[in-house]
């Protein structure tokens, strides 16, 4: 089979006999070796193919690999697996300026997508913390969210064409820059958002939006969760349709990420319950930014926020939002590590994640608990960490925090995927003919089970 290989896609594309690297693990954990049979790096869509028609014929199981930052466990490894890296399919192939589209190959990296775009003076609004690492296949493959997803929605809402390599090797391009087809079933929807189950994503068509020419943003203490969400609609029809990010931050969190160790600054005191980091895109940096200023300071007279602050440079912006975005800094202060991602209606959002912080703070072994998110549409982190760990420790905290989704209707995974971490917590969020419909479309397009096996639910 590594002949095969080699002979498909060349020798030096090939990493076998122990000469695999600790970076196909996981790109945050390097120290731990890779246990597969081998990894290999195809170079365009036809050896995908070719790739996964030998793979179909021999049973092999695939795990594709894409800038392996996933949190769910997408990306783990056994010794009988091969490794499909789309590191070096990483070409962005056309800006479409008139079309206002930009096609990639799966292996690019999303900010180099982005800057690309600005280039042309076009805007790909995705943008989340981990848009330096992540490659376009495993975006389209979780349905990414991230920042501004209220705003313009998640990943598949940005996608007009898709093209996608099945298990057992057939090419379905759908490679379209038309925003309107109602031509028979949205074939592209299959693969976005599916784990790469289903088949494996080889090239996108982003739809781009006009590039905005300002940028303004703002940091507030709120002092209830009930005035988060009054802010919320206060911002919403005060900016009139400008509004493109709107994150919450718990005090907790707030000073895990102001304090020492943390190197960033305080933008506000620390004594506030809430946090919100306010953006709004727009076409004249003057008049938005005092549009901002104004909304601030009547929020302030109607006692729906306790205090605030606006950048007034890019330096200062880009310092307000690295406390929302560099979650690492919260990560570094446990041992242990517990990530969540969670969607809940608005409104029980304040109730629920107070409830899920006294049940952890019960558990001797919980040492801090982080919760944060992207609270506009309705998506919640925790972080939790931990001063051991043990199965049993993971499974009694999953329980807290995924303990009233069901009856809330919400999520156990509003946008990192369910991977093989949370596949036995899927039950929380779908119902048993949607999970019996995801396992006949599992089969039907991969009978043998050979693409990511075991990641979302097993057949």
């Amino acid at each position: 089979m590594i002949a095969e290989l080699e002979a498909i896609v060349g020798e030096k594309n090939v990493l076998a006999n122990g000469k695999e690297k600790a970076r196909f693990t996981h790109i945050w954990k390097t120290d731990v070796p890779l246990e597969a049979l081998a990894v290999v790096f195809p170079r365009n869509t036809k050896e995908v193919s070719a790739i996964m028609r030998m793979c179909h014929e021999n049973n092999q199981a695939v795990v594709i690999h894409g800038g392996v930052t996933n949190l769910i466990g997408a990306t783990q490894t056994e010794k009988n697996h091969l490794v499909l890296s789309l590191d070096k399919m990483n070409a962005i192939e056309e800006i479409d300026e008139q079309s206002r589209t930009i096609t990639v190959q799966a292996g690019t990296i999303l900010e180099q997508a982005i800057d690309a775009a600005d280039e042309k003076n076009l805007f790909l609004p995705l943008s989340f913390g981990a848009k330096g690492s992540a490659q376009v296949g495993g975006v389209i493959s979780t349905n990414a969210g991230g920042l501004r997803v209220f705003r313009y929605g998640m990943t598949r809402q940005n996608v007009l064409g898709l093209e996608a390599v099945l298990a057992d090797g057939t090419i379905v391009s759908s490679l379209k820059k038309i925003i309107k087809d109602n031509s028979g079933y949205d074939l592209k929807q299959l693969f976005i958002g599916a784990e790469g189950t289903l088949g494996i994503v080889t090239k996108v068509i982003f739809r781009l939006q006009e590039k905005p020419m300002s940028r303004s943003s703002a940091i507030v203490g709120v002092e209830s969760y009930e005035k988060v969400v009054a802010l919320l609609k206060f911002m919403e029809k005060g900016l009139a349709g400008a509004l493109t990010g709107f994150e919450l931050m718990w005090q907790r969190t707030y000073r895990a990420m102001t304090q020492a160790p943390s190197t960033y600054f305080a933008p506000l005191p620390d004594h506030y319950p809430y946090y919100v980091f306010i953006e709004s895109l727009g076409s004249n940096q003057q008049k938005d930014l005092e549009r901002l200023e104004d909304l601030i300071g009547e929020a302030l007279e109607q006692e729906i926020v306790g205090d605030g602050v606006l950048a007034q440079s890019e330096r200062e912006l880009q310092s307000i939002w690295k406390i929302r975005e560099d979650v690492s800094v919260l990560a570094d202060q446990a041992q242990y590590d517990q990530h969540f991602d969670i969607s809940l209606p608005i409104p029980v959002i304040g109730k629920e994640v107070d409830l899920a912080i006294e049940q952890l703070e019960q558990l001797d072994v919980v040492e801090c608990i982080f919760p944060f998110g992207h609270v506009a549409d309705g998506n919640i982190h925790f972080i939790v960490g931990k001063k051991e760990n043990s199965p049993a420790i993971v499974e009694a905290i999953n329980a807290i925090i995924y303990a009233n989704l069901a009856e809330n209707n919400g999520s156990v995974s509003a946008e990192h995927g369910i991977g093989l971490d949370k596949k036995a917590y899927l039950s929380t969020s779908r119902s048993k003919a949607e999970i019996e419909l995801m396992r006949l479309l599992k089969k039907t397009l991969d009978p043998k089970g050979i693409l990511n096996p075991g990641r979302i639910i097993d057949t």
